[in-house]
């Protein structure tokens, strides 16, 4: 049996008109599936990634938003938002997508994955890490 590490996908790109968005997420999945405690970070203009209502109609690409639904399936539920990237951009966490996980050590109550937190608190959740991947 393999051991559990701590991983950290940092995601700081626009979800669209680059490959990263759409390789993490990717890569976020395969992690999970292999059973490592898997975290992901968006920072800087990743956190457009996590916006609610995304439309690329315009953009003629496929919409993958709907899949980070799919993170708390796979006991993907840390997810750190910068509030220092929130705030540059005019967001609030009430512009985000409601992700959710069902907590099987709470009688599979449903939380919020989504935490934001400081760049001083996310530095500090990156020493925990051992190993670090940005996209």
């Amino acid at each position: 049996m393999s051991e559990i590490k701590k991983f950290m996908y940092i995601n700081r790109k626009a979800p669209y008109g680059t490959i990263y968005a759409w390789e993490s997420l990717e890569v976020v999945l395969i992690g999970a599936a292999f059973e490592q405690d898997v975290s992901v970070a968006f920072v800087d203009d990743g956190v457009y990634q996590l916006c609610k209502g995304q439309d690329t109609t315009g953009l003629g690409i496929k919409n993958f938003s709907a899949t980070y639904r799919a993170l708390g399936d796979y006991d993907v539920n840390k997810l750190y938002v910068e509030k220092e990237s929130l705030d540059a951009r005019g967001l609030t966490l009430d512009d985000l997508m409601p992700l959710k996980y069902e907590d099987e050590n709470d009688d599979y109550a449903e939380k919020d994955s989504i935490r934001v937190v400081s760049s001083k608190e996310l530095a500090e959740i990156f020493d925990q890490q051992e190993v670090l991947f940005n996209f």
